[in-house]
């Protein structure tokens, strides 16, 4: 089992839309997290990271830049390694760990730019009408 620690040590958003409108409806958000290099730095990995946030009409923009440190056993830690250089799909807790990281990150800069927040709401579902009114007592 691999352990993985994240450091955010670059922040930038920026928004595009005119101050004092409301964003369009419908606002679609795409996050892509790119991996950029596995080093090996003494028992762990050093992985940096790049996560950009894009809003489709271009509302605004979030980047982030950060380093994960992957710790576990030496077995596990080679096989990332070794998936890296063959261009294979990280784990997906490597890429869960950073990805919540940089959300909770992206959040907190949404709202002091007063954008929709990168991760969806909560929302209910809508009341839905019963088929056949059931009676308000059981008999």
């Amino acid at each position: 089992m691999i352990q993985v620690s994240v450091s955010i040590n670059y922040l930038s958003a920026e928004k595009f839309w005119e101050h004092g409108r409301a964003p369009p409806p419908g606002v679609h958000i795409s996050t892509n997290v790119n991996i950029v290099g596995v080093e090996q730095k003494g028992d762990a990995l050093a992985v940096p990271f790049v996560v950009t946030i894009g809003y489709m009409p271009s509302v605004a923009q979030i980047s982030l830049k950060g380093q994960a440190t992957v710790s576990g056993e030496k077995a596990e830690l080679e096989r990332l390694q070794d998936d890296y250089k063959k261009q294979r799909a990280p784990p997906p807790q490597l890429l869960q760990t950073i990805t919540n990281a940089s959300l909770i990150e992206a959040t907190i800069l949404s709202r002091t730019l007063n954008i929709p927040p990168p991760i969806p709401l909560p929302s209910l579902p809508p009341p839905q009408k019963p088929d056949k009114e059931r009676p308000s007592y059981v008999g």
